[in-house]
């Protein structure tokens, strides 16, 4: 099992955009692309290599009016680790 960074940061293997033919943003990489889901979005959003995960579940919290986040990011941030999407 992968570990989460402190101040994770998206991998430079991948990048994020936009991509209106999609309709939402996506992971772009050499071999191909990966769609995100708007939570999973909003988390990389914030993966900059500065913030720590508590700063992220605080600001996602803020942002979107609701509590109880740490578990959902932690979960998430687990996997993209796994799959070498932030360092």
């Amino acid at each position: 099992m992968h570990t989460v960074p402190d101040q994770p940061a998206l991998s430079r293997l991948f990048r994020m955009q936009w991509e209106e033919a999609q309709g939402n943003y996506v992971l772009l990489y050499p071999e191909g692309m990966v769609k995100l889901s708007q939570s999973a979005a909003e988390i990389l959003k914030r993966c900059d290599g500065a913030r720590t995960v508590p700063a992220i579940v605080g600001e996602l919290e803020q942002a979107f009016n609701c509590g109880g986040l740490r578990d959902d990011v932690d979960d998430f941030l687990r996997v993209a680790s796994e799959r070498g999407w932030i360092v």
